[in-house]
């Protein structure tokens, strides 16, 4: 069975980039070996930059969501436990709440590996999440 990797937002938006080809192609390969979840809040963050960023209508981003889920084996949602999860997080490692609230979603759904561009590459997260920025070489 492969390891358990969280998708954070950008891997989705650069998954469908027309401007950005090389990290649109570094989002495709990220998922090759890994068994893939999200969460809600993901999910809602695409809609926002699809709709703001990419002006795209409610159709072709309700097509792009049920592509997410084709791609993720879980869409995880946020419980109060997650929020608390987050908070601690915040304390300890300094990031934004609301990618703590992505590292507690992903650490919740046991995942290894959390792929985002948003965190330091490499560093580890409660001995047992890593952060994975696939995009590093783009950048």
């Amino acid at each position: 069975m492969n390891a358990k990797a969280f998708l954070d937002t950008n891997v989705f938006i650069y998954f469908y980039s027309d401007n950005e080809l090389s990290k649109r192609t570094a989002a495709h390969q990220a998922l090759d070996s890994y068994t893939c979840i999200t969460s809600i809040q993901a999910m809602n963050e695409a809609c926002n930059v699809w709709y703001k960023k990419f002006r795209w209508g409610g159709e072709k981003i309700k097509e792009h969501l049920s592509n997410i889920e084709l791609v993720c084996d879980d869409v995880v949602s946020i419980q109060k436990a997650t929020i608390m999860k987050a908070i601690s997080l915040k304390e300890r490692y300094g990031y934004s709440y609301y990618d703590c609230l992505m590292l507690a979603s992903a650490l919740e759904g046991n995942c290894e590996v959390i792929f985002t561009e948003d965190m330091s590459d490499n560093q580890i997260i409660e001995d047992r999440l890593q952060i994975i920025n696939p995009f590093k070489k783009q950048q």
